[in-house]
């Protein structure tokens, strides 16, 4: 039985026995409810187990470094979804404690899985968010990395960050305004798009790209951010002819 399929009642007593299961084998120096929960079927499974992870490392120092010497031990795991779930928990430590795992990310960028490497990509939008001093740092490691995946992932990792706080990561998203691989470009382009349409955010994006040097890529980064003005309109803070009439006025 799938963990929505359960009522919301169940749900919450399963997440608790999650939880008390993952505590008992860090305890006891065990993994048997590590293995069991990081590898299950189901996602909202895993991210029970991974969210419970981030909580027990954060209220229980004593047992830190056992965490850490776990998750270090399934990260060798053959099973993806293994690997991909220790990627995650090391997500949810990171948005307050970034270098006890930051290891993790490194290996996960490399992780010849793409779901592992996706891990990555989502642990990286929400440690920013909330922790991007070292994010920030971390990131800016690889964007000239020679593999165009590892640029391209690093450069999706940033969106979130950028959505309220665009001038942080602007500058290293320029790190990529040449970047020839059309997979890192286009990635680059909807992270642009993807940061411009929140209060406050177009007027900085702007007046950035007006520094940036690759023309034909800022031609379509601003495209990019009027049709992003179209498909978010609901979300959007300015309208489709608001932003235009702002770009047009304000870059020439």
């Amino acid at each position: 039985m799938s963990f929505y399929s359960l009522p919301k009642a169940d749900r919450e007593k399963l997440v608790l026995r999650i939880h008390d299961a993952l505590q008992s084998d860090i305890k006891a120096g065990g993994s048997k409810a590590f293995e069991k929960y990081f590898s299950d079927e189901d996602t909202y499974i895993r991210k029970a187990a991974y969210q419970n992870t981030g909580k027990i490392y954060s209220t229980n120092p004593i047992l830190q470094k056992q965490i850490l010497e776990m998750l270090g031990a399934l990260m060798q795991s053959e099973s993806v979804k293994v690997r991909q779930t220790v990627v995650n928990s090391a997500g949810e430590i990171g948005i307050k404690n970034f270098e006890p795992v930051e290891e993790f990310f490194h290996r996960g960028l490399t992780d010849a899985h793409h779901s592992v490497r996706n891990a990555v990509i989502g642990s990286l939008k929400k440690m920013g968010e909330k922790n991007p001093k070292p994010v920030l740092k971390f990131s800016e490691k690889y964007l000239h990395h020679p593999d165009k995946e590892i640029r391209r992932e690093i450069c999706h990792g940033l969106e979130l960050r950028g959505r309220t706080h665009p001038e942080e990561i602007l500058p290293l998203l320029q790190e990529l305004e040449f970047d020839e691989t059309a997979r890192v470009r286009n990635t680059l382009v909807h992270v642009l798009g993807q940061i411009a349409y929140k209060k406050g955010c177009l007027e900085k994006v702007i007046a950035h790209l007006k520094l940036w040097k690759n023309s034909e890529l800022v031609k379509d980064a601003l495209e990019e951010i009027l049709d992003v003005h179209i498909r978010y309109k609901n979300f959007s803070f300015l309208t489709h002819s608001e932003a235009k009439k702002y770009i047009e006025k304000n870059f020439s």
